[in-house]
């Protein structure tokens, strides 16, 4: 969708269209002042059109297959559900392109334009896109991230998927269910869409480089527990494997594995590249504007998201993980608004809070991490006391027969105030955010111990975790503390 204007100065220039530049562009016009962002693919970014939005789409059609074929429950016979992949995907279409224009094109028109094509700065006012100038009194950069692409000798000559795979109307676009796949890295996209791909009944195959999966910034009870789900699923997961080539022959592609002195190949019909994401910020003429750049591409920028050109802002994805960020689409769309507000506001600059971000990989069983792993605790100056106990331990888990899964509860051990959490298991993504908000007001131990969790629930998960500090949770009865 193009919207175009014949205005070329604006209170607000934003390169993107993604979370990030519509909240700033919404706060722009609450403000009364004029915005205009710049997109060269689909109004809306990465998360509506190739990442949150259809993973998760898909991911639960594949949980409704995989629950059809695996009843929890004696007495329930299993039933095998015809997939019919092409129309999967054509539905998961009509959900993108319906959220995208009832939460981004129809908001156009309205006092906020979008230029189609590729933003390139001129100077540190100007940005050209397509063949018009946009000149600016403030610039936000929100360009986003890409999939990296790790060198690897052959991978220039075999076509390869990427997280792009989920995406619609456009020629990368995965329609047809592969057969088999090997997935090169194993962090929460190779999970994510490892698991779903594996449910949809292909023979899913995950190289990881690291000891295990989630190898890095991640507790690791989480990565050694889901590692044992998936590979009991049948799940294949090579750890230590280092990639060294590829190759097409006629029907798959060839990987060929370093695994300490040895080597071993592995074939597929597709190969699925997840080796994790970089800022975009290589190919829109940085330099030209003088904003600094971090070793990793980031943006730098200080807590008010103001780059060292003054009126040159930063936020989303392009910024990694300046400032505690984290790559995550409400962290972009909250930035978003404040760059609006410190950029076009008469009022107090405001700063960003990056502390507490709840976040989740939608594995079955779901993980949902927020704060500190106990490594991350310990390196900052912290006597911790973290523990994890088996969701066995929680009668829900129990009731509905589905007692997968870990929680770990990392806490000061001399405040006990509580600085982080990773759960594996049903419902985690949801029950993160009660961490979220008592780690937002500084809770302790005892403030999950005290409050009257409903029985039974997954969220009792976090009582019993915090009992565990000072009785064996294993010798209480229900509800007791």
């Amino acid at each position: 969708m193009n919207v175009m204007n014949a205005q070329t100065h604006f209170d607000l220039v934003i390169l993107g269209s993604g979370s990030t530049a519509f909240a700033a562009a919404l706060r722009a016009q609450e403000l009364g002042k004029t915005a205009v962002m710049s997109e060269e693919r689909i109004p809306g970014g990465t998360c509506v059109n190739r990442g949150c939005l259809p993973s998760k789409n898909l991911i639960e059609a594949a949980k409704l297959l995989y629950d059809a074929n695996n009843p929890r429950y004696p007495g329930i016979s299993p039933t095998n559900l015809v997939l019919d992949f092409q129309t999967l995907i054509k539905q998961k279409d009509d959900v993108i392109a319906g959220y995208r224009n009832k939460k981004y094109e129809s908001l156009l028109g309205t006092g906020f334009y979008i230029e189609q094509g590729h933003a390139e700065f001129v100077d540190a006012h100007t940005v050209q896109v397509g063949e018009k100038q946009l000149s600016g009194k403030n610039i936000l950069i929100a360009t986003g991230s890409r999939p990296v692409l790790p060198s690897i000798e052959g991978l220039e000559s075999v076509p390869y998927l990427t997280s792009d795979l989920l995406t619609n109307n456009e020629s990368m676009e995965l329609t047809e269910c592969p057969h088999s796949l090997l997935i090169i890295g194993g962090g929460y996209i190779a999970l994510e869409l490892g698991q779903m791909f594996h449910r949809f009944g292909t023979e899913v195959t995950i190289l990881e480089r690291s000891q295990q999966v989630l190898a890095h910034g991640y507790e690791p009870e989480a990565g050694q527990t889901i590692g044992t789900i998936f590979q009991e699923e049948g799940i294949q997961i090579i750890t230590q494997a280092s990639v060294s080539s590829v190759r097409q022959e006629t029907n798959a592609v060839v990987v060929t594995v370093s695994m300490g002195d040895s080597t071993q190949e592995f074939r597929a019909e597709k190969l699925l590249i997840t080796t994790g994401r970089r800022p975009n910020t290589d190919n829109i003429n940085i330099e030209k504007a003088g904003v600094l750049l971090g070793e990793k591409g980031e943006v730098q920028v200080d807590e008010y998201l103001k780059t060292n050109v003054s009126h040159i802002f930063a936020a989303g994805d392009v910024i990694g993980s300046e400032i505690s960020s984290q790559m995550a689409t409400p962290v972009g769309s909250q930035d978003g608004g404040i760059v609006a507000h410190n950029a076009l506001s008469d009022q107090n600059q405001r700063s960003v809070n990056h502390r507490v971000i709840p976040r989740a990989i939608f594995t079955d069983p779901q993980i949902g991490i927020v704060g500190m792993t106990e490594k991350e605790a310990i390196a900052a100056g912290h006597r911790c006391w973290c523990r994890a106990i088996p969701m066995s331990l929680v009668p829900r888990a129990g009731a509905i027969r589905d007692t997968k899964g870990v929680i770990k509860m990392v806490a000061d051990a001399e405040t006990d105030e509580v600085l982080g959490v990773t759960m594996v298991g049903n419902s985690a993504a949801e029950i993160i955010h009660e961490v979220a908000m008592g780690m937002r007001f500084h809770a302790k131990l005892y403030d999950f111990i005290d409050l009257i969790h409903i029985y039974p629930t997954m969220a009792e998960a976090l009582k019993i975790a915090a009992i565990s500090r000072y009785k064996d949770p294993a010798k209480l009865s229900c509800c007791a503390e």
